[in-house]
């Protein structure tokens, strides 16, 4: 398996991945053209050539960033390929100097397994809540707050 950040020969498949996930009431559907305008923020694994993952890392501030459109194939879960995605993320996070990393997740169990702590959602700032306008579910929100303190070796 092999991760690395997106490039536009990989866009129609993050999207599809993204969009099977928000199908099922996973995630967030995602355009094209929002998936091309943040493309350099995503991470994909590959698996005999094949996309079978994808991850972005959003900064939201000096001290913050979101992991966002954690996606795996179905036929490839419980094989790690998540876990990798979350810690290329947090090594971005690293080389750019944030501190913390979040995410709001249906899969807080997975988040903690990783070291993230489930916090209540008020404690992120405001313009974290920026997706949730576009969210069906903004009244009824099923998801869970995660936050990480990232430690970079010097």
């Amino acid at each position: 398996m092999n991760v690395r950040s997106a490039q536009i020969s990989d866009a129609r498949a993050i999207n599809s991945l993204i969009n099977s996930h928000a199908e099922r009431d996973r995630m967030l559907f995602r355009s094209m053209a929002d998936i091309y305008e943040n493309l350099q923020t995503f991470m994909v694994a590959e698996v005999d050539g094949s996309l079978v993952g994808c991850c972005a890392l959003e900064i939201v501030w000096s001290d913050l960033a979101e992991i966002k459109s954690l996606a795996v194939e179905e036929g490839h879960k419980e094989k790690g390929i998540g876990k990798m995605l979350v810690g290329a993320a947090i090594e971005q996070a690293c080389r750019l100097g944030v501190p913390r990393v979040f995410a709001l997740t249906l899969e807080p169990d997975f988040f903690d397994k990783l070291g993230f702590e489930i916090i209540e959602r008020e404690m992120l700032p405001m313009k974290v809540w920026s997706d949730c306008a576009k969210c069906p579910k903004q009244q009824n929100c099923d998801e869970a707050a995660v936050i990480k303190n990232v430690l970079c070796d010097a």
